[in-house]
């Protein structure tokens, strides 16, 4: 009878792991729309850097090519960056889409 309840109890305690963990991931999800150049310049170090290096990933992905030149997308971070500064309430990718045309 013991062992029927610790099943009973390991299967609530399961269900509610699993329960607690979509929630967490239905909170932590969020569309690319939703950022603004003022999120993405509020990150700091290596995040800023890994965030503008997915919105150039994203942009290029939409455009369907896989190639691009470093020279170029060093001088887009940048443009990227001071136009973010000068706009803060512009979403991120509409900034970056504008950068890379």
């Amino acid at each position: 009878m013991k062992s029927y309840y610790f099943v009973v109890f390991c299967f609530f305690v399961i269900a509610a792991l699993a329960f607690g963990a979509r929630a967490t991931q239905a909170a932590n999800t969020r569309t690319i729309d939703q950022y603004t150049c003022k999120d993405v310049m509020r990150e700091h170090g290596d995040n800023r850097d890994v965030t503008i290096a997915f919105l150039h990933g994203f942009v290029l992905g939409k455009s369907g090519s896989s190639s691009f030149d470093i020279d170029a997308m060093h001088k887009q971070t940048s443009d990227f960056i001071e136009y973010c500064l000068d706009n803060p309430t512009t979403k991120a990718i509409d900034a970056m889409s504008k950068i890379k045309s």
